[in-house]
């Protein structure tokens, strides 16, 4: 079953109560993006926002950092009640441990790449993780346009995770909305992450029930 995650980052924060009940209501998955300024060059928000978002979340939040040092955070993440969290690969040097450290808290774990980050690379972690998020658009800032290479990377990707038997889902992030919806699915898409196509529509839940699918 496809879950679409809306991105919260792209919410109306003067709104986030209502923004938040619409995706308890349409969507899968709350999808919150962490950055810290220095893995990459924006900042959005932090434990404040996660957990007032986690006070009125009835779906699981999918929380993904892109910071540096993301192990620090681990046991803080699922003190909060975070279901599935995920790191860049390159954020980290010890990648194998913070995906068992992920797992041993409770939640789903998961690596992040961007476009530019050959999908073979996550080759050796792939047993370790319960999803990967493939970023159709660099990580840092919303609104970029779609990378046409995702789709050939989610089916060199899906063709890895079914020739070694695993259950890792692929999320796919940035860019994506009804337009190219259908497609990323086909290629093996199983999550898909939304923001502005989401939240800038001026109903937003029909734009989620489209990109099902």
């Amino acid at each position: 079953m496809i879950q679409i995650a809306p991105s919260m980052l792209s919410a109306d924060f003067l709104n986030l109560g209502r923004d938040v009940e619409m995706v308890n209501e349409h969507a899968d998955l709350f999808h919150l993006d962490v950055m810290d300024g220095v893995f990459v060059p924006n900042i959005s928000y932090g434990f404040p926002v996660v957990e007032a978002i986690a006070s009125a979340a009835r779906k699981p939040m999918d929380v993904h950092l892109m910071i540096v040092h993301p192990e620090k955070y681990v046991e803080r993440f699922a003190r909060l009640g975070v279901h599935m969290l995920s790191f860049h690969l390159n954020a980290t040097d010890k990648p194998a441990q913070t995906l068992l450290a992920i797992r041993e808290a409770g939640m789903k774990a998961g690596l992040v790449i961007n476009p530019d980050i050959p999908v073979e690379s996550l080759y050796p972690y792939l047993h370790l993780c319960d999803y990967i998020i493939l970023m159709s658009v660099y990580a840092g800032f919303g609104g970029q346009r779609f990378i046409e290479d995702t789709y050939e990377r989610i089916r060199t990707l899906k063709a890895e995770i079914k020739k070694n038997n695993l259950d890792v889902k692929i999320e796919v992030d940035g860019g994506v909305s009804p337009a190219n919806s259908r497609m990323l699915i086909d290629a093996g898409a199983e999550i898909l992450v939304a923001g502005s196509a989401v939240f800038k529509a001026d109903n937003p839940s029909e734009i989620i029930s489209a990109m099902r699918g």
